[in-house]
């Protein structure tokens, strides 16, 4: 578990909130006011194995939408992946899914961004009776994707849809018995966490942190790495 976000990764400016932005965070606190499977900072650790499999079993979804090969979802092409997973939004809002994950702004979503929109397709998709069990046809996926909800439902301790510094000291304490030891392990986590240094994390930025702590690029080069 280590790794930062890259520098064209963190330099995109997160400063006005979008409406998916808002969104996500509204639907996050509906989903924290539930309560998390979670007891501990542990737990989260516990299941990073199970998550790394599930990440990587993804792949194949991925090459799947990737048509032309080239790496990387273009626009055209997520929308038909949109259309082919039976997910029903708007011509904005999936331009929107697009812009909020293509962090280094190249019109081109790779891996580790296709992984971080899929999980916020699963928060946002209001489910009907007929998807009860299943969203996004994924369920193995879908699992993954409850589990790192409730980890983030977890860290947000006061549900405001964000995850503070005082709260992720907060449950890493939880989990040691405190001390500086924790306190800075608990701010390194946090800073990788929170790419507009504005204090507050939202479960986009948690995702991606997420998804570099795994050791999940962008591209093959980058997983290699």
């Amino acid at each position: 578990m280590g790794g930062s976000l890259g520098k064209k990764e963190s330099s995109k400016n997160y400063s006005s909130e979008s409406k998916l932005d808002a969104k996500m965070v509204e639907t996050m606190r509906r989903r924290a006011a539930q309560g998390s499977s979670m007891k501990s900072f542990n737990t989260i650790i516990l299941k990073f194995p199970k998550i790394d499999e599930s990440f990587k079993k993804c792949k194949t979804i991925f090459e799947q939408f990737d048509e032309d090969s080239n790496g990387a979802i273009d626009p055209d092409e997520l929308r038909r992946c949109f259309h082919k997973l039976q997910v029903d939004f708007t011509e904005e809002e999936i331009n929107d899914f697009f812009k909020a994950c293509d962090i280094d702004e190249n019109m081109a979503i790779k891996f580790n961004e296709f992984i971080v929109l899929l999980c916020l397709v699963y928060l946002l998709k209001e489910p009907t009776t007929s998807q009860a069990k299943s969203r996004l046809g994924l369920p193995e996926l879908e699992s993954t994707f409850q589990t790192l909800v409730d980890a983030f439902v977890f860290l947000d301790k006061n549900k405001d849809g964000h995850v503070s510094k005082s709260e992720m000291v907060e449950a890493i304490n939880e989990s040691t018995s405190g001390g500086r030891s924790s306190g800075r392990i608990a701010m390194r986590r946090f800073d990788e966490m929170d790419w507009d240094k504005n204090g507050m994390v939202t479960f986009k930025e948690f995702l991606f942190a997420f998804t570099r702590w795994l050791g999940i690029g962008g591209t093959e080069e980058e997983e290699e790495e």
